[in-house]
């Protein structure tokens, strides 16, 4: 082989060891990068979207409970818009969760079920009203840590969500005093 083609297969070689190098550098640098800056949810942040995701998951379930039992069409329709509202939350929050690598609870918590049972126990007039009353207190709360969440929440993502959702839950919050009133039962707490 000449000389001159030796250089030239040597430097082709060189070359191609060089951009192989450059891209493994590259490709580990990047992950070692993504890896080291990808800071872990903050403790509030995380318990907020736990705390929330469970209660729009009772929130539907209540619902679809008022708008089966509920004697007062305020009622059925408030609980239809629950499990409309509080769906298509619920999946936003789903997203929000998995990009951020936050496990979400499967089901509502204990207390949120006993209300459920209640609830279920009830009919006509006496289910209105208690419904009706739950619903008030719960979106006080609800209001109240959404509030705080989107003020102060460390996750941008997960405070994002919460400034997002905010309105939604304070017109509910007006749409449910609403309906207290409607069926009779205290609209203020």
């Amino acid at each position: 082989m000449s000389r001159r083609r030796r250089n030239s297969v040597d430097r082709s070689l060189l070359m191609a060891a060089f951009v192989f190098a450059a891209f493994v550098v590259l490709v580990i640098g990047g992950r070692l990068a993504s890896a080291s800056s990808s800071q872990p949810v903050p403790e509030v942040d995380s318990s907020f979207a736990m705390k929330a995701s469970a209660g729009g998951m009772a929130e539907v379930k209540m619902g679809q409970l008022a708008a089966d039992k509920g004697s007062n069409d305020a009622v059925k329709a408030f609980g239809q818009r629950m499990v409309t509202d509080h769906s298509k939350a619920g999946d936003k929050l789903k997203d929000v969760a998995a990009k951020e690598g936050v496990t979400l609870p499967s089901d509502m918590n204990k207390a949120d079920q006993r209300e459920y049972d209640r609830l279920s126990k009830l009919s006509g007039k006496d289910f209105d009203q208690a419904y009706a009353q739950a619903m008030v207190k719960d979106h006080v709360n609800d209001v109240a840590e959404f509030k705080k969440e989107a003020a102060s929440g460390a996750n941008a993502s997960i405070k994002q969500f919460a400034s997002d959702t905010l309105p939604t839950l304070q017109d509910h919050l007006k749409q449910a005093r609403e309906m207290a009133r409607t069926v009779g039962a205290p609209a203020q707490m």
